[in-house]
C-alpha cells in the first residue's frame, strides 16, 4: 500500500429532504489500498460513494482526486478521472447484450466490429475469471451474471479507483475468493479499491483499512489487522452487540409442502430444474444452497407460481398447485409470500412509496370497493419503527432509500401478511449485522407459529 492519496473527501454534507445522509464526513483512500467502508443501513455509505462517482453533488465539502480538487463532477467526468463504480442495484439496459452494455457510453468510432469487441470483452472476462457471454441479453441473465457484466464495464474503462457496493451479495464463497484475488491484483498494480459491505469476515480478509460511518458521520478509521469483527460491529452500532443467532427448538409439525420430480426449462429449452424432490413441514426452515445459476431462482419462482413448470408436482397439503397463478393460489386460501433476489426489479415498484407497494400485496385481502389506505399507512409506520427503516416518510419513493432499507421494506411487507409459506432468495441481502439479526428474530418468531420458510 502506497501513502500517495488517490481520494480525499473533506467535510462532505448531503441531505435528502429532512434526512441528512452525510454530515461532515472525512474519508481518504491511498494508492494500492483496499479500503472498506462500514456502517449500518442508512449510515450514508452509498450516498458518499455516489458523490465520488458523480451521481450526486455534495451540498458542501471538498473532493480531491489524485491530489487535484474537483469543483464539480458528473458521471462522465468521474469515469474520465479513473473512477468506476459497481452499484448495488445494477445500471444495465435489460434489452441489450452484455457487449452492448459494456461499451455503452464509451468514446470512439460509431462503427464497431462486434466480433472484435466480443473478443476484447471475452479476453478481459477470461483474464479475471468472469463467466460472461458477450452476446447474451441482460434480461436472460441471473443476478450473478448481471454483476459480472457490471464488473466488466469498469475493467473495460480502465479505472484506477474502483468502488464496489455490496459486490459479493449474491456470490458463492468460491466466486468471492476469485473476486478478492482480482481485487488484490488490482491493488498491487496501483489501483485504489473501495468496498462497501456488511460481511465482516470479508472486511477482515481483504481490506487494508476500514472507515466506519454511523448516522451520516465518520466514527473512526482503523487498520484492519489491528481490529476485530466485534470491535467493528460495536463501532457501527454504537454499543456492544451480541453476534450469536438464536435457534429456538420447535417441534416439527405435519408435512405441508411436497415438491415431486419438479422440472423446468428456460427460454432456450435448457433444463434448469431436473426432477427436484423434497418435503417441507410446519415450523421448519429449509435452506437451499448451490452455486449461482444452479436453479435456486427458478425453484423459488416455480413454487410461487411465477415460473412455468415443465413437469412434476408442487403439492400444498395434498393439492397440486402447478399451473396456478399467484392470484389463483391466493384465492384457494393459500397465503404465500415470495421475496425475490431482485428486490427493485421484481419485488417492489421503485417509483412507488411504501403505502402503494404495500397495497399491491394487501388488495386481495380487502373486500371494500375503495381500498383502505389509512390502515395500510398505519402498518407502514409500525413497520418503520419495528425494522428501524431510515426514510423521510411513508410517502417517499422506495427507490430513493438505501439498498438495505429497501430490503427491509420488502421483507416487512411480506412478513406482515402472515403467510403460510415464505420463500426468500437472499433474505438479508444488503442488510447490516443489526438488521440481519432483526430479520432472523422475526423468522424464528414465525417459525413458532408453524410457518414454512424456504430460503
Amino acid at each position: 500500500m502506497d501513502n500517495q492519496v488517490f481520494v480525499k473527501m473533506e467535510n462532505i454534507c448531503k441531505s435528502f429532504g429532512s434526512v441528512k445522509a452525510n454530515n461532515n464526513i472525512n474519508f481518504e483512500v491511498n494508492k494500492g489500498e483496499i479500503h472498506a467502508l462500514l456502517g449500518e443501513n442508512g449510515a450514508g455509505k452509498s450516498t458518499l460513494m455516489n458523490m465520488l462517482s458523480g451521481f450526486y453533488k455534495p451540498d458542501s465539502g471538498s473532493i480531491y482526486i489524485h491530489g487535484n480538487k474537483v469543483s464539480s463532477m458528473n458521471p462522465k467526468e468521474s469515469i474520465n478521472l479513473g473512477i468506476g463504480m459497481i452499484h448495488q442495484h445494477y445500471k444495465l439496459v435489460e434489452v441489450m447484450t452484455a457487449r452492448d452494455n459494456v461499451i455503452l457510453g464509451q468514446g470512439g468510432s460509431m462503427i464497431m466490429n462486434n466480433r472484435e469487441l466480443s473478443g476484447q470483452i471475452s479476453e478481459i472476462a477470461d483474464k479475471y475469471g468472469l463467466a460472461v457471454d458477450p452476446d447474451k441479453k441482460v434480461y436472460e441473465m441471473s443476478i450473478g451474471e448481471k454483476q459480472a457484466v457490471e464488473i466488466l464495464k469498469v475493467l473495460y474503462q480502465g479505472a484506477d479507483i474502483l468502488i464496489m457496493d455490496e459486490p459479493t451479495a449474491v456470490l458463492t464463497p468460491q466466486e468471492t475468493k476469485k473476486l478478492f484475488e482480482i481485487m488484490r491484483n488490482m491493488a498491487k498494480s496501483g489501483c485504489s479499491i473501495i468496498i462497501i459491505t456488511h460481511k465482516l469476515n470479508e472486511v477482515m480478509d481483504v481490506s487494508d483499512r476500514v472507515t466506519i460511518l454511523r448516522k451520516g458521520q465518520t466514527v473512526e478509521t482503523v487498520m484492519t489487522k489491528e481490529s476485530s469483527p466485534k470491535e467493528l460491529t460495536d463501532l457501527m452500532v454504537g454499543k456492544s452487540v451480541n453476534l450469536s443467532i438464536e435457534r429456538p427448538e420447535v417441534e416439527r409439525g405435519e408435512k405441508a409442502l411436497e415438491i415431486k420430480n419438479l422440472r423446468a426449462e428456460d427460454i432456450d429449452n435448457v433444463k434448469v430444474l431436473k426432477d427436484v424432490t423434497f418435503d417441507m413441514y410446519e415450523g421448519e426452515i429449509l435452506g437451499v444452497a448451490g452455486v449461482a445459476g444452479s436453479g435456486q431462482k427458478e425453484l423459488c419462482e416455480s413454487i410461487a407460481g411465477l415460473y412455468p413448470v415443465a413437469g412434476g408436482e408442487i403439492c400444498y397439503r395434498g393439492e397440486n398447485i402447478v399451473g396456478k397463478t399467484p392470484q389463483e393460489i391466493i384465492f384457494k386460501g393459500i397465503s404465500m409470500s415470495f421475496i425475490p433476489e431482485d428486490r427493485l426489479g421484481m419485488g417492489l415498484v421503485a417509483s412507488m412509496d411504501m403505502v402503494d407497494n404495500f397495497m399491491l400485496k394487501e388488495q386481495h385481502n380487502q373486500k371494500k370497493i375503495m381500498l383502505d389506505r389509512k390502515s395500510i399507512a398505519q402498518k407502514c409506520r409500525e413497520m418503520i419503527k419495528a425494522l428501524d427503516i431510515v426514510t423521510p416518510g411513508i410517502g417517499h419513493p422506495v427507490k430513493q432509500l438505501s439498498g438495505g432499507n429497501i430490503q427491509k421494506v420488502l421483507i416487512g411487507r411480506e412478513i406482515e401478511t402472515n403467510p403460510h409459506v415464505l420463500i426468500t432468495a437472499y433474505a438479508v441481502r444488503g442488510l447490516d449485522i443489526g438488521a440481519s439479526h432483526t430479520i432472523y428474530d422475526l423468522v424464528n418468531e414465525q417459525k413458532k407459529r408453524e410457518w414454512l420458510y424456504c430460503s
